[in-house]
């Protein structure tokens, strides 16, 4: 699922806020790709970076315990 990532302008607030479109590919009549909006939501930017952040940190760990795993499997393959 892919999103868009826009600025929000908001007249009665000092912090910055964005709209996050979260998107997916379906099929049309024709059996076409096309893009839709699933759902869509606004927040402060600073929530959004710290979720990002903290999206990445675990992405990050799960990308280390997988290498992990592969480097076991490829050793028992060559063993």
């Amino acid at each position: 699922m892919a999103k868009i990532v826009a600025e929000k302008a908001v007249e009665s607030s000092e912090a910055k806020m964005v709209e996050i479109k979260h998107t997916k590919v379906m099929k049309n009549a024709n059996g076409n790709d096309v893009t839709v909006m699933d759902w869509s939501e606004v927040k402060p930017l600073d929530e959004a970076i710290e979720q990002a952040e903290n999206n990445k940190a675990q992405l990050e760990a799960q990308l280390a315990e997988v290498e992990t795993e592969l480097t076991d499997l490829n050793a028992i393959k060559d063993a």
